[in-house]
């Protein structure tokens, strides 16, 4: 990995495509909670609705991966899973040893992002040989 890998103008495509997709997961779990659906279903409904918006929005505008394979949803999937533990984990951590609530949530969101940009980048929408021309 070189520095040359990493443009600015992807990164900040990553970070609208992120806050387009928290937005979503936001709006949705806002719908459903009126319309009066248990907060856990809720949540997990409008979690994957904004996975999916991520997905969408990374895959066709930040990366520019043009082919379509099984193999990226499961790698997307396999991403967020790990991504997700570890920013529970973060959050958890710097709860335990600081003890601000903001402070960790910020700290834990701070990780997963840059986990999910280098994970989508180099793991997810990695190009193959014959795209990278």
């Amino acid at each position: 990995m070189k520095l040359s890998d990493f443009k600015i103008k992807e990164i900040l495509k990553f970070l609208v495509g992120g806050g387009s997709a928290v937005l979503t997961d936001a709006l949705v779990y806002w719908l459903l909670q009126k319309a009066g659906m248990d907060l856990s279903a809720a949540k997990a409904i409008s979690f994957v609705c904004g996975s999916i918006v991520g997905f969408i929005i990374n895959k066709l505008w930040t990366f520019q991966a043009k082919r379509f394979s099984f193999a990226e949803i499961l790698r997307y999937c396999i991403l967020y899973t790990c991504t997700a533990l570890i920013n529970t984990g973060v959050n958890y951590a710097v709860l335990y040893f600081v003890g601000i609530q903001i402070f960790a949530f910020l700290c834990a969101t701070g990780v997963s992002t840059i986990l999910n940009f280098l994970g989508q980048k180099f793991f997810v929408f990695r190009k193959g040989k014959e795209e990278e021309k």
